[in-house]
C-alpha cells in the first residue's frame, strides 16, 4: 500500500549547518571552507539581475555559508512565444471569446509554447557538467530543478552565496546577479539559487488545542466550552465595545454536513454523497502523511461521507524528502494535508481526489504541479500554501506565471489560498498580497468568518480578520482586559494590490479603480477561514519526522485560507459535474457572473457594530476576546473588496460561473 511504501522511503534533512549531502544525492565532495570570491565572468555570459531576491542586501548579510552546504536551484526557460501564450490563455478562459473553452492538450501546449527539447537538454547537460545534480525536469521542459553545493553554485553562476537575515530566518542567496554562459542565454529566463522559497508555508491556523494540558499551567480566567453552532454557548466576559458581558464561545469545528448546508449542497442532515461525481480534484502540498487514505476514510465514516476507494483516491508521492527543517518538517504539513483532503471531500464527495506530494517546499512543488499539468491528471488543483508576500525575484515570478499559463491554456483551474496574515505588514513592514495568489492566472481564495444556526441555517459572514485582547484578573479579583478592545491583529485573510502584476482585464469592471491603481488585486472569491469558526478534520499525527511513525487518530479544529481554498475547489468540481462544463481558469467567468443580475455569491461587508467571540488557550492559561471582521488594512465593502473578492462562494454561484460556457 502507498502508506507502507512511504514509511520506508528515505528522508533527507537539509544540511544548513554545512554537512554535505553528497553521499545522499551524488554530489561531488567539496571542502568545508569559506567560499572564495568568484573570478571574472566568462566572456559573452549574461547576468540576471532580476534573479536576485529582494531580501538579499548588505544590511541583511549575516555571514558566509560553508562551501559544502547544499542549496536547491531552479532555472526557468523562455517560452517560445510569451506574449502569444498570455493571449491564448486569456482567450480560452474569457466568456465571449471565439476561443473560449478551446483548450490545448499537454502535447499541444508543449509543441506550441514550451521551450524546445534541445534548449532543455542543453541546460541539463550544462548543470551536470558543473558537478551538480538535476532532481527534476518536467515533461514540458519549462524549467530544471537541481541541487548543488555553495562552492559549485558560486563557480557555475559567478556569485558568492551569502547568508542573509529575513523575517527571523537565515537564508542563503547570491550577492550579485547570477550569470549563465552566452550559448545558454537565449533560452534562459531566470535563475533561482536562493532559499527564499523555503518560506513557502501552509496557509492554515490551529492556534492550539482547546483541551487543558497536563502540568502546572495556570487556569484560564474564563472557561470557554466550544459551540457546535453560532451562539450555542456563551461565556461571561468584561464589557465589550457594545457593553455586552456575555459573548459566543469559539466553535468546535464545523462538520462536512454543516459545510454542505452553508454552501448550498444540502440540508446538512442527509449528506450529499454524489456531488462532483466524475471529476478529479488534485491537491498539492509538500511531503505526505503516511496515513492519509486511512485517516480520510475514518473521518468519512464518522461524518457520513462516502468512503474513498482505490479508484477515487490516489497519491503521486516523491521517493525522497529534501529540506525538511527549512520547510517545516512533514509533521508541519500533515494538518494541511488532512484539511485539504477532508475539505474537498466534503464539498465534492463524489469526486476523485489525487494527492500529489512535493519532495520539498521549493522547486519540487513546481515539479508536483507539472506532473498534473503535463499529464492533465485533473481539471481543478487546490493549493493551500503561499510565499511571504511577493518577496520573490522578478525572474522567478515570471517563471512561475508561465506554469500558470500552461494550466489556463489546458483548461485546468488553479486555486490558491490568499494568505493568513492580512496585508502582511506585521511580517514585512509593508503591505503586500501573497504570491502565487497574486498571479493574474490563478484564482485567489480569501476568507470569512461563517456563522451557522442550530438548524444549519446560514446566519451571516464577516471578513476574516480577528484582532483579540487578553482577559486578565485585576488586583481586586475582578476581570478586565490587558488593553483596549479590539486588541492586537493576529491573523486574517490575505489580499491587496500587487506591486508586480498589472490589472487583468477581467477585474476592470468590478474592482474599484482607487483600490486597483492599475494593478492586480486579490483575492477573487472567499469562503470560511477563521479557525475560531473553523472546520473539524481527522488525522493520525506524525510522531517522528524521520521514520514517519504516527500516533492515534484524533480530530481537531483548523482554519485559515487553507480551508477556504479546498472548500472552493470542491464547490467548483461539483459545479462542473452538475453542468457538464469544464470551467478551466475561472476568473474571467467569475467576474462576469458576479456582475450579472441574480448573482448567487454572498456579498460580505463590514459589520455595522462589533461582533465578538471568546476563546480560552489552556496551554498558556489565557482567554481572549476576538472582534470579527477587522482584517489589518484590508476592508470588506459592498461589491468587490480585497478580503473576500466578489464575495463568499455558494454552489449556485459556482454553477453560474460554469454556465458562462
Amino acid at each position: 500500500m502507498a502508506a507502507e511504501q512511504l514509511s520506508r522511503r528515505l528522508t533527507i534533512r537539509s544540511l544548513a549547518a554545512g554537512v554535505a549531502l553528497a553521499s545522499a544525492v551524488g554530489l561531488g565532495t567539496a571542502a568545508v571552507a569559506v567560499a572564495a570570491p568568484p573570478g571574472p565572468p566568462p566572456s559573452q555570459s549574461k547576468a540576471y539581475p532580476g534573479s536576485v531576491p529582494p531580501w538579499a542586501g548588505s544590511r541583511a548579510k549575516t555571514g558566509i555559508p560553508l562551501s559544502n552546504t547544499t542549496v536547491e536551484g531552479e532555472i526557468y526557460l523562455n517560452l517560445r512565444d510569451e506574449a502569444g501564450a498570455q493571449a491564448f490563455a486569456t482567450a480560452v478562459s474569457t466568456p465571449g471569446s471565439a476561443q473560449y473553452g478551446q483548450y490545448l492538450s499537454p502535447a499541444q501546449w508543449k509543441a506550441q509554447f514550451a521551450p524546445t527539447q534541445a534548449a532543455t537538454d542543453n541546460l541539463v547537460a550544462w548543470i551536470k557538467a558543473q558537478g551538480m545534480v538535476v532532481t527534476g525536469v518536467p515533461e514540458s521542459g519549462m524549467y530544471v530543478v537541481f541541487r548543488g553545493t555553495v562552492a559549485q553554485i558560486n563557480a557555475a553562476f559567478q556569485v558568492a552565496e551569502q547568508t542573509y537575515s529575513f523575517q527571523g530566518h537565515d537564508l542563503i542567496g547570491p550577492d550579485r546577479a547570477p550569470t549563465v554562459p552566452g550559448d545558454l542565454e537565449p533560452s534562459v529566463a531566470g535563475v533561482s539559487i536562493d532559499q527564499g522559497r523555503t518560506l513557502t508555508r501552509p496557509t492554515n491556523s490551529t492556534e492550539g488545542s482547546d483541551a487543558a494540558p497536563a502540568g502546572q499551567v495556570p487556569p484560564v480566567p474564563v472557561a470557554t466550552p466550544c459551540s457546535h453552532y453560532w451562539d450555542e454557548k456563551e461565556a461571561t466576559v468584561p464589557p465589550t465595545q457594545t457593553g455586552a458581558t456575555s459573548v459566543p464561545t469559539v466553535l468546535c469545528g464545523y462538520t462536512p454536513g454543516q459545510m454542505q448546508a452553508a454552501y448550498g449542497l444540502g440540508d446538512g442532515v442527509t449528506l450529499n454523497s454524489t456531488a462532483g461525481a466524475g471529476q478529479t480534484v488534485a491537491i498539492i502540498d509538500a511531503y505526505a502523511s503516511p496515513t492519509m487514505f486511512q485517516d480520510a476514510n475514518q473521518y468519512s465514516a464518522l461524518h457520513g461521507l462516502p468512503a474513498f476507494t482505490a479508484s477515487t483516491y490516489s497519491e503521486n508521492l516523491p521517493s525522497v524528502f529534501y529540506d525538511q527543517a527549512l520547510c517545516g518538517e512533514p509533521s508541519g504539513w500533515q494538518g494541511e494535508e488532512a484539511l485539504d483532503v477532508d475539505a474537498v471531500h466534503s464539498t465534492a464527495p463524489g469526486a476523485s481526489v489525487l494527492y500529489v506530494g512535493a519532495a520539498d517546499c521549493e522547486g519540487q512543488i513546481d515539479i508536483a504541479m507539472s506532473n498534473i499539468l503535463d499529464g492533465k491528471l485533473a481539471t481543478i488543483v487546490s493549493n493551500s500554501y503561499g510565499n511571504l508576500g511577493e518577496a520573490v525575484p522578478a525572474d522567478v515570478l515570471r517563471g512561475e506565471q508561465d506554469i500558470h499559463l500552461q494550466a489556463a491554456s489546458e483548461g485546468i483551474g488553479l486555486y490558491f489560498s490568499s494568505g493568513d496574515s492580512g496585508d502582511e505588514k506585521i511580517n514585512l513592514g509593508y503591505t503586500s498580497p501573497d504570491f502565487p495568489a497574486s498571479s493574474p492566472f490563478v484564482t485567489a481564495v480569501g476568507g470569512t468568518d461563517l456563522a451557522l444556526g442550530k438548524s444549519n441555517n446560514y446566519l451571516f459572514e464577516t471578513a476574516w480578520g480577528t484582532p483579540r485582547q487578553q482577559i486578565v484578573t485585576e488586583p481586586d479579583g475582578t476581570l478586565g482586559y490587558a488593553g483596549p478592545l479590539p486588541g492586537v491583529f493576529v491573523a486574517g485573510a490575505g489580499g491587496g494590490r500587487s506591486a508586480v502584476f498589472a490589472q487583468p482585464a477581467y477585474q476592470a469592471a468590478l474592482v474599484p479603480a482607487a483600490l486597483a491603481n492599475g494593478k492586480r488585486v486579490s483575492p477573487d472569491v472567499s469562503a470560511d477561514a477563521d479557525s475560531w469558526t473553523g472546520f473539524l478534520i481527522g488525522l493520525s499525527p506524525i510522531t517522528n519526522d524521520h521514520s514517519l511513525n504516527t500516533g492515534a487518530f484524533i480530530q481537531e479544529r483548523i482554519g485559515g485560507t487553507s480551508l477556504s481554498c479546498p472548500l472552493t475547489a470542491g464547490l467548483m468540481a461539483s459545479a462542473q459535474a452538475a453542468t457538464g462544463k469544464q470551467i478551466g481558469f475561472a476568473n474571467p467567468a467569475v467576474y462576469k457572473a458576479a456582475a450579472a443580475p441574480g448573482a448567487a455569491m454572498r456579498d460580505v461587508t463590514s459589520p455595522s457594530k462589533p461582533i465578538n467571540m471568546v476563546r480560552a488557550f489552556p496551554a498558556t492559561g489565557q482567554t481572549a476576546v476576538g472582534t470579527l471582521g477587522l482584517d489589518s488594512s484590508l476592508v470588506a465593502t459592498p461589491g468587490y473588496d480585497d478580503v473576500t473578492g466578489v464575495g463568499s462562494m455558494t454552489e449556485a454561484f459556482a454553477q453560474q460561473v460554469a454556465q458562462q460556457h
